[in-house]
């Protein structure tokens, strides 16, 4: 049983269901196809090796060519873990693992923060900054460095500028609202992590 699949973010809308407007994250899951198969013997673990084709190969049938240059044909070339060997997949058929999940299923969604750059303790921590009147010049620094400043060092964790965002990041149980399955796009309910076009991977609530 495949364990999750790989998409991209489209972006944020809203559908309606129960007179009630639900607000979802649209995962396009298509263009992927299936370029390898690793197996227990083999490789030491089963799993379907992905890749999404670039878009000028989409319309094309599949060649097994095509495996021999993968940076050529392929965006992103990813794997997918799997609980036992891959029955039914077979290399170059479209990687369409979206039919795993129904409606109302909680799912983890894993992605890359949006990058920030460097940024200060009230942009990153959601420090308040000093007074805002009577002369105050606190302005927006971190403030104490803690009770072993004298000695020159600095306690561990401390919440300090830095640079935000551009990391891994999972939200979970995330509730499936559709399934539009003639598109290869599923409909998550609430915010996934990165920006539109990112990179995603979708499993099974744990």
């Amino acid at each position: 049983m495949m364990k999750g699949l790989w998409g991209k973010k489209v972006g944020m809308t809203q559908v309606f269901a129960n007179d009630k407007v639900i607000p979802v994250t649209v995962i396009d899951a298509s263009s992927w196809v299936v370029t390898n198969i690793k197996t227990q013997v083999r490789d030491g673990y089963d799993a379907v090796q992905v890749g999404c084709l670039k878009k000028k190969y989409r319309e094309q049938p599949f060649v097994n060519s095509w495996l021999k240059e993968l940076k050529t044909h392929f965006t992103f070339v990813k794997e997918v873990r799997i609980d036992k060997a891959a029955e039914n997949v077979v290399v170059g058929q479209a990687a369409d693992f979206f039919t795993a999940f129904n409606e109302g299923d909680k799912v983890d969604v894993v992605g890359r923060t949006k990058g920030c750059g460097f940024a200060g303790v009230v942009k990153r921590h959601g420090f308040g900054g000093g007074p805002k009147s009577h002369g105050s010049c606190f302005g927006k620094i971190p403030g104490s460095m803690g009770f072993m400043r004298s000695q020159g060092r600095v306690i561990k964790g401390k919440k300090l500028p830095g640079h935000m965002g551009n990391k891994n990041h999972m939200v979970k149980n995330l509730p499936v609202v559709q399934i539009k399955a003639d598109a290869n796009i599923i409909l998550v309910k609430g915010a996934i992590p990165g920006k539109i076009g990112s990179l995603v991977f979708v499993r099974k609530a744990q």
